[in-house]
């Protein structure tokens, strides 16, 4: 009787589990991004990402991006940060600046969890084009290039997905090559 309900329990979790399982883990930057990890737990140990993560910790968003969410994250690589002009970054990490940097930053975050093929759908179904709401109220736009999703930003900035659907415990980062920026 108790191995009849031990093998009914596995079948039950492995049924009901599956997902989690079935999301694998993904590397970037060097570093395993495990899928049962949060957004922060994960991104400290990529090399191309120590740019944002500083700019997340002088933003004082951390707490945020280790909460429930879910979120989708658009996470500019250390290359992306560098394509800005001389000096932006050093400014930005500055105490004064807290504000413009979690408005950039907010700007990269998106309520919920938008894998690529959800975004492909959205493109899809707005002809060629979908519009996604920021967590800061700004506007991203997401368009295709052959299989190549990309994100444009306010300014007309454009920035390619080089690694997507990298899954964590509370939502999914999509790796760019450019920071995006808002109208403000």
């Amino acid at each position: 009787m108790k191995t009849r309900k031990f093998l009914a329990t596995a079948i039950l979790a492995l049924t009901f589990g599956f997902a989690s399982f079935a999301q694998k883990t993904v590397m970037v930057g060097g570093a395993a991004m495990y899928p049962n990890k949060n957004i922060i737990e994960n991104a400290v140990n990529s090399k191309d990402h120590t740019t944002l993560v500083a700019a997340v910790k002088a933003a004082d968003l951390v707490e945020t991006l280790k909460g429930k969410g879910p979120f989708t994250v658009f996470a500019p690589t250390n290359e992306a940060f560098d394509k800005l002009p001389k000096g932006t970054v050093e400014t930005l990490l500055k105490p004064e600046n807290k504000k413009m940097l979690q408005n950039i930053l907010t700007y990269h975050v998106v309520a919920g969890k938008w894998s690529a093929a959800d975004i492909a759908k959205a493109i899809k179904a707005g002809k060629g084009k979908a519009t996604i709401k920021a967590v800061n109220g700004g506007t991203l736009t997401a368009w295709m290039e052959g299989k190549d999703l990309y994100i444009t930003d306010e300014k007309g900035g454009k920035s390619k997905v080089t690694i997507a659907d990298v899954n964590q415990s509370n939502g999914v980062i999509h790796v760019v090559n450019a920071v995006l920026l808002p109208k403000k």
